[in-house]
């Protein structure tokens, strides 16, 4: 914090430097190379120990006053729901991010060791597990209200999903695209895609080449 990175490493390199935040360069990534080749509305999205989102509009990246533009974690998808590590209340990370899925997953007795994780999670989901199921259920259903409003405010196209959680498959993203048209009524909300990202962990370093594309 604090820290003027990039003019430090400019100085110290001799280059042109630019920053970006991880999951804006994913954004990038995958609208370059990605699962988002030839959207023009994007919104990258990792959901994994926490939610985090990037933006690209009109085929560039949107970064917003801060940097921050498309931080999704933070879309309130309940008020009533949990704290959130932000200091808000009912975020969709405190709700869907992989900590937390186990966390609601243990809370309402799955039966397993209680350091298992989401990604053991995701393998009783697909084993039947039903509060397993229903964990998934739950975190697709507060994912989908999320991408729904994003999606309303910024009038996006397309949605790419990467992440540790996102690695589940279909026991998420089943789930998720059947909840999705109950919050995405807008008219040209309907042809809205939601798609796995495709560059795996590779996703921001092809994103931080392509900010000299943008």
């Amino acid at each position: 914090r604090q820290f003027p990175l990039v003019r430090r490493l400019a100085e110290r390199t001799g280059l042109p430097v630019r920053l970006a935040g991880d999951v804006v360069c994913l954004a990038l990534g995958e609208h370059w190379r990605g699962a988002g080749q030839g959207a023009q509305f994007l919104l990258g999205m990792v959901v994994s120990t926490g939610i985090g989102g990037g933006l690209v509009q009109g085929g560039a990246p949107y970064l917003g006053r801060t940097g921050n533009a498309g931080h999704v974690g933070h879309v309130v998808v309940d008020p009533d729901g949990p704290r959130c590590a932000c200091g808000g209340q009912g975020c969709v990370e405190a709700v869907a991010s992989g900590p937390h899925l186990a966390r609601w997953a243990h809370e309402h007795g799955w039966d397993a060791p209680p350091d298992a994780d989401a990604k053991a999670l995701a393998e009783a989901a697909r084993r039947g597990d039903p509060i397993a199921v229903q964990a998934f259920s739950r975190g697709a259903e507060a994912i989908a209200v999320a991408i729904a409003s994003a999606a309303a405010v910024c009038d996006l196209d397309l949605v790419v999903v990467g992440g540790g959680v996102a690695n589940a498959g279909e026991v998420l993203f089943g789930p998720l695209r059947a909840a999705l048209p109950r919050y995405a009524g807008l008219s040209f909300l309907r042809g809205l895609r939601v798609v796995p990202a495709e560059l795996g962990g590779d996703a921001g370093l092809v994103g931080a080449a392509a900010l000299w594309r943008a």
